[in-house]
């Protein structure tokens, strides 16, 4: 294939799933790794894409955009699922524990199946189906009603109205930005009424995202950056997003995907 052709599949695929692996497109298209991320930086270089460790996601150029449940799930899953596996370590039997909808949070949900006596109140229908996939008795899962959104939240007056009146130990929330201006955003006006909602149901509000977070800004802020007691990314946030979050958040933690729990960093500021 001539490099225009790769590229241009490239771009197909992005259009369809939001992200792409180098090691898939090695495979689709039968040519070596270096060929592959020398059409990668090419694209970056144009602007059509945002380069991301083992491969490449859509550009998102509107605080507006609101890409898919499944696209979004296909985007720094390793990230994700260390950030996760660091969240459900603060989780224990008997508590009551809120997760907005949002890919990393279903992840965590993931994490949590196997713990004893838990109340699960979420707004995700994909969330609540990891619960109903594997019913405990000792377990209660309280899925908010609402208007669904392109990526699977529940929102609006109707959810907004029953989270009013329950009140949860932990809340989790992803987030589709986080900047130190704009503070936690989403890109949809309902979404971020009902996290503020979420987050006001629980004693304690942790933000749970991802490095390639930091900088994007949506068109709405939920929460601002000394609103949360924790923020839990990847130990791939740059250097000025970490001292960032170290001067306003009271805990930082970084997980690393690659490593064991022992190796995940957390930095504390103290009042």
């Amino acid at each position: 294939m001539l490099a225009a052709e790769r590229q241009s599949h490239i771009m197909d695929m992005l259009r369809t799933q939001g992200a792409v692996r180098v090691a898939d497109l090695v495979d689709s298209m039968g040519v070596s790794d270096m060929t592959i991320r020398r059409d990668l930086d090419s694209l970056a270089a144009e602007g059509a894409l945002t380069k991301v460790h083992g491969g490449a996601v859509s550009r998102v150029t509107r605080s507006t955009a609101e890409p898919g449940f499944q696209a979004k799930s296909d985007q720094m899953e390793l990230e994700k699922m260390a950030i996760a596996e660091s969240a459900a370590r603060r989780i224990e039997a008997g508590m009551s524990v809120v997760l907005s909808a949002g890919t990393t949070t279903w992840h965590l949900a993931q994490q949590l199946r196997d713990i004893a006596d838990l109340t699960i109140i979420t707004n995700s229908p994909p969330i609540s189906d990891i619960f109903h996939a594997q019913p405990r008795l000792d377990r209660t899962v309280i899925l908010t009603g609402g208007i669904r959104t392109p990526s699977d939240a529940l929102v609006g007056p109707t959810a907004t109205a029953a989270l009013q009146t329950m009140h949860a130990d932990v809340a989790f929330l992803g987030a589709h930005g986080m900047s130190s201006q704009a503070g936690f955003t989403t890109p949809n006006y309902w979404e971020a009424e009902t996290n503020r909602a979420l987050m006001a149901a629980a004693q304690q509000r942790i933000i749970v995202t991802d490095h390639s977070k930091w900088g994007v800004v949506g068109v709405m802020t939920f929460a601002h950056l000394q609103g949360v007691e924790t923020v839990i990314c990847d130990h791939r946030l740059s250097d000025e997003a970490q001292q960032h979050l170290q001067d306003t958040v009271p805990e930082l933690h970084l997980a690393r995907p690659d490593a064991q729990h022992s190796s995940d960093q957390t930095h504390r500021e103290t009042s």
